[in-house]
């Protein structure tokens, strides 16, 4: 017999993570314990991470649902595909829960070149805003870090400011050195996208993610038709959880990439999902995080080891936590590695309660 358990966890980043949006000061994730009663040493945990301001899930749908999963362990299967595919993160941490019980808690979920340290995944570094000087010294930090792909959080000191700094970075790198992205997180309007995004352009930006707010089909297909640079729906995705509502996205706005975040359109079968429905439109697309603990990441990472990407991903955020839990997950030089000589160090949560 399973059973279950859940408990909530706060992370704090090492500063404010300035977003469009408003800074993050502290993140709060769930994990989902379960065990087999014949053996209950052995421990699976599985992380939803929804994400306030992007989420249309709340804290409270998180909680009831998870609620309801621990007095009922017995039909857990059948409800990824039934009510749990309307609360996205709650749905992956069952997918993640499942598969770390059946591999006795290793935190093993896909084995491949990656999890036995033999391949690294290709990541961009992250540069989050700040005030115009500090947003200049992490640039610097994170080419430093040896990042071929560098993605920069706009639309909140200014575009006069944030594109003097990319221009900086340009004048030193061009973009066959260093790969240029934005994110804009809806930041901008239909009044003044089309002139934002020219002004990119002639920076040779690879791309810019979600330049107006979700929802608004009709400005973004016209920008995704007349943009001189690639545009990547990120928020758009979130919310839409059944199929012809992403098909309808998809060929209704028919953007150039989409950014996939696990955590927030429903985990691994949702993502595949996406992808399928984006390869066969000629869309490309990238995996991101959410900000998930590294139980998520981990998660996320594993799965994306066995697409076989080869541009950079959203994974290299594991170091924005002081309380981050150990893992053998490590960004470095432009790649996310799995170290499988480093054990996992879950003293930090009381997994035996």
């Amino acid at each position: 017999m399973i059973r279950a358990r859940w408990m909530e966890h706060t992370l704090m980043p090492h500063f404010e993570l300035g977003t469009s949006k408003g800074p993050i000061a502290a993140r709060t994730v769930w994990y989902l314990i379960a065990w087999d009663c014949e053996r209950p040493e052995v421990r699976g945990i599985g992380e939803a991470a929804l994400f306030p301001g992007h989420s249309k899930e709340f804290p409270a749908d998180v909680r009831t649902k998870l609620l309801e999963l621990c007095a009922d362990t017995s039909n857990w299967a059948h409800r990824l595909s039934s009510d749990l595919v309307e609360v996205p993160s709650v749905r992956f941490a069952v997918e993640q829960c499942i598969r770390d019980l059946a591999a006795s808690g290793t935190k093993e979920l896909f084995p491949s070149s990656f999890t036995l340290g033999q391949a690294g995944i290709p990541i961009n570094g992250l540069v989050w805003m700040g005030d115009k000087a500090t947003m200049r010294h992490r640039i610097r930090e994170q080419i430093e870090a040896g990042n071929s792909c560098v993605k920069m959080k706009i639309g909140a000191i200014g575009i006069d400011d944030e594109l003097e700094l990319l221009a900086a970075v340009r004048r030193e790198f061009s973009a066959t050195d260093l790969t240029l992205r934005v994110d804009a997180n809806g930041a901008f309007n239909a009044r003044n996208a089309m002139e934002v995004l020219e002004r990119l352009a002639e920076l040779e930006v690879h791309s810019i993610e979600q330049p107006v707010p979700a929802g608004l089909y009709e400005v973004m297909e016209e920008l995704c038709d007349r943009s001189p640079l690639p545009i990547a729906l990120d928020e758009d995705l979130i919310g839409l959880n059944q199929s012809d509502s992403k098909t309808d996205l998809l060929d209704h706005v028919k953007p150039q990439y989409i950014v996939i975040k696990p955590s927030l359109v429903g985990g691994w079968a949702a993502t595949r999902e996406w992808i399928e429905l984006a390869e066969g439109r000629g869309i490309g697309w990238w995996i991101t995080s959410a900000l998930e603990s590294s139980i998520g990441l981990n998660a996320i990472a594993q799965f994306t080891a066995t697409l076989d990407v080869e541009l950079p991903q959203g994974l290299g955020t594991g170091k924005v936590y002081v309380n981050n839990i150990p893992s053998p997950l490590l960004a470095e030089r432009g790649y996310l590695h799995y170290r499988p000589e480093v054990a996992w160090d879950l003293s930090s949560l009381d997994l035996s309660a």
